[in-house]
């Protein structure tokens, strides 16, 4: 039987044990070895020796659909003695990505393209997507659009982006995704760091990466990618690396020692990632996480709702036992452990989930399109089969940032100017 949802125990909620590890846990160094050689990537099932016959047959229909891609250090974090293996979830198929459900832009992305490359939905932020790979593909992406036939939103040629980037003086922070820019060479990153900071206005360039835990050697092996840091991260203008770690299993010595490296070089590091169904699922898990990567000096950001995209069922978890499982995770940490927020990036914000009473929820948003939707405050009913912030009904009540403040805005806004 090839894996599905379906071999989830829900006693230990996929995960090999209370911590969330099994035979290789965090605190021992990967078992696979570079031996000075370029790390191989595997694109085809067959290269995956764990898998039986059945498994590839079956698998290799999901493959057709949304394209597997791994390499030898991510697969030898992998206990294939466990069916359930929350790294094997992140990166090997699930027969069950092929149910029909939802759609491939869930936040309506191709929408604020302005230009080839550039997607503009933020007043201060940009984002450039540089290339369509990535050093694995996570089987829960919500752009898995991108690595498809006839994808046209990702250019390698950024000269439209930057032009437009360079006439919206709005624009302090521009975001470097796709696919991954580290999988880029250097040589080929520079180019694009450089041309960024010949904008004034652009003060913080994010570069959105999976990297540090699926290759830490693409970073320790690379002098090249510390000098570059180290020349563009200036005192005022940084270079932020936002980090993908899904759990603490990923934390692997090299992993840390990659991210030790770039912060030495000047970059801040910062850690996103969606609450994963078999993953992360486990407010244990997902403390040990925020723990882990606040000991290291790196910030739990955006705790991420998973956006309902096409393929992605079998990885989603509902809002309401997200919330619950964030804040159970929050209790356990530090501080410096619980500065994460829980989010939705819907199509017209970015909405936090901020409370949640017996018969209600409470949402804000954080980052909207529309000036309507600014730090908007938004009560519903509770909904406990909710996947999304659509499926909720019609809000029991509003109160935007205006009319919270209707007395210190009220010049500005009667104003005819």
């Amino acid at each position: 039987m090839p894996f599905t949802t379906k071999h989830l125990n829900s006693k230990n909620n996929g995960h090999s044990d209370n911590n969330g590890h099994g035979k290789n846990n965090g605190n021992s160094r990967s078992p696979y070895k570079t031996n000075g050689k370029k790390l191989k990537y595997l694109t085809r099932l067959d290269q995956i020796s764990q898998l039986s016959e059945d498994e590839k047959s079956q698998l290799e229909k999901v493959n057709e659909k949304f394209i597997f891609r791994s390499n030898e250090y991510y697969q030898s974090l992998i206990d294939w003695d466990d069916p359930n293996d929350p790294i094997r979830r992140i990166v090997v198929p699930d027969v069950q990505e092929l149910d029909e459900w939802r759609i491939l832009d869930a936040s309506n992305e191709e929408k604020y393209t302005k230009v080839r490359g550039l997607e503009h939905k933020y007043t201060s932020t940009a984002l450039l997507l540089v290339n369509e790979v990535c050093a694995a593909y996570c089987r829960f992406c919500f752009r898995k659009r991108l690595f498809m036939d006839e994808n046209d939103e990702v250019t390698k040629d950024i000269s439209q982006g930057l032009k437009y980037i360079q006439e919206h003086k709005e624009i302090n922070n521009v975001l470097l995704t796709g696919g991954d820019p580290l999988v880029m060479s250097t040589s080929k990153l520079e180019p694009i760091i450089h041309q960024l900071r010949q904008v004034d206005h652009v003060q913080i360039i994010r570069i959105g990466t999976k990297i540090p835990a699926f290759n830490p050697f693409r970073i320790i092996n690379d002098p090249s990618l510390f000098k570059m840091i180290e020349k563009y991260s200036a005192y005022e203008k940084k270079i932020y690396i936002m980090a993908h770690f899904n759990h603490p299993r990923e934390l692997t010595p090299e992993a840390i020692e990659g991210m030790n490296l770039l912060m030495k070089a000047g970059a801040i590091i910062v850690n996103q990632t969606p609450i994963i169904r078999g993953v992360n699922d486990d407010h244990k898990v997902l403390a040990k996480l925020f723990e882990k990567l606040s000991f290291i000096g790196v910030p739990p950001y955006y705790v991420f709702l998973c956006r309902p995209t096409l393929g992605n069922e079998p990885y989603f978890v509902p809002v309401e036992r997200g919330y619950q499982l964030f804040e159970l995770a929050r209790t356990k940490c530090s501080g410096l452990g619980k500065r994460a927020r829980l989010v939705m990036s819907h199509k017209t914000g970015k909405v936090e989930v901020v409370g949640m009473t017996e018969t209600q929820i409470f949402f804000k948003y954080i980052r909207a399109v529309e000036a309507e939707n600014f730090q908007k405050f938004l009560v519903f009913q509770r909904n406990p089969e909710a996947y999304w912030f659509d499926d909720y009904e019609e809000a029991r009540e509003e109160l935007t940032l205006f009319n919270l403040f209707k007395n210190i805005f009220k010049p500005t806004l009667g104003s005819s100017g």
